[in-house]
């Protein structure tokens, strides 16, 4: 069965509807306008790395069996769709134009699979010991805006690490995108068998398309525990919010590697705090493949050079966790001292821009 997929986000967006549309599922991408026409005029180009080849293998939108097409949030109707999928970072979600598509959509009943390190409100509460409405009211304050997810229903919301790294080459259109590292989006399952279906059946389809005869990597992978998503959580404060210094920032393999036992330290204690939630051992990645996937990693986070740029809101996963592990009586002077920088930045770059 062929579905229509609505993937808000045509950056990383265009990552997984690639893979939809190679699978020949119909996609359409949620853009600005100078973007969208873009897209629609000359379509999109992902590059992957293939294991055994030294170039890049260019998927053009255009040579695959499916469509992708891109629109604005204004042009949008979310009844026509049977999956909706949430590729952008969290702040983006109360950005004009999103901000009033986001209620049309949980009125329209789709599932929404949501691609993201900040997991949105609606699936919190899906976790049994976030579930009573005092546990998740205190955690609203590290969202952009809370209620962009007021209208959702659980139910219909799950979450996908969004473990595959990409990024737009430099001097490249907005509409190609590289992937710098080709590992697989880890999505739990919804709370309902139907929609669970659906995206079991999205798996096996990007399981078994091909291009030109050539399995191309980054697969999704739908599990049972509502925690392998936030195997991505040691990962971001080990790693993506210790690139945050006061005045700079480094990279992830230096932040990583330059001192690995406090590295580790850390990376444990976010894991421990994943398994006092309710995650199994099993639900989690180890420290040495992360470590070894670090080394690859030569840039700041995105977080990071989002901050330095001067953005007013970034995702604060750092926040999230730094809530809910004070709700389970837990504390790491690590965790306090990013979120303490984090919040300077921010009040920096917000200073700057009402003096503007």
């Amino acid at each position: 069965m062929k579905y229509n997929v609505l993937i808000l986000g045509a950056s990383y967006g265009s990552l997984f509807g690639t893979k939809l549309s190679l699978a020949g599922h119909r996609v359409s991408l949620v853009c600005t306008r100078p973007t969208a026409e873009l897209i629609n005029r000359d379509g999109t180009v992902v590059r992957f790395p293939i294991k055994g080849r030294d170039s890049l293998l260019d998927i053009a939108s255009g040579q695959l069996p499916g469509t992708l097409s891109a629109a604005t949030p204004d042009a949008v109707d979310p009844d026509r769709f049977d999956l909706i999928v949430l590729a952008m970072q969290e702040a983006q979600y109360a950005s004009p134009g999103v901000r009033d598509l986001m209620p049309r959509i949980a009125r329209a009943g789709v599932p929404c699979l949501a691609i993201m390190n900040m997991p949105p409100l609606p699936y919190l509460r899906r976790i049994p010991s976030l579930a009573l409405p005092a546990n998740t009211n205190s955690l609203e304050c590290c969202y952009a805006d809370a209620r962009v997810w007021d209208a959702f229903d659980p139910a219909l919301m799950t979450l996908a690490s969004p473990d595959p790294q990409a990024f737009r080459p430099p001097g490249q259109p907005k509409n190609v995108l590289q992937v710098g590292l080709p590992t697989n989006f880890k999505a739990a399952r919804f709370a309902a068998d139907a929609p669970t279906a659906l995206l079991r059946g999205l798996e096996q389809d990007i399981e078994a398309a091909r291009f030109d005869g050539i399995e191309v990597p980054v697969k999704l992978k739908v599990h049972g525990s509502l925690f392998v998503p936030l195997a991505k959580w040691p990962m971001l404060i080990a790693g993506n919010y210790r690139c945050i210094r006061r005045d700079d920032m480094v990279s992830i393999k230096e932040t990583v590697l330059v001192n690995p036992v406090q590295s580790r330290a850390i990376y444990d204690w976010v894991w421990q705090l994943c398994t006092r939630l309710g995650a199994s051992d099993a639900d989690m990645v180890p420290f040495e493949k992360y470590a070894r996937a670090a080394e690859g990693l030569a840039k700041p986070s995105s977080a990071a050079r989002t901050l330095f740029a001067g953005a007013e809101h970034i995702e604060r996963v750092d926040c999230l966790i730094h809530r809910i592990a004070s709700q389970l009586g837990l504390q790491a002077d690590v965790l306090d001292e990013i979120v303490a920088l984090v919040d300077e930045r921010l009040a920096r770059n917000r200073a700057n821009a009402n003096s503007l």
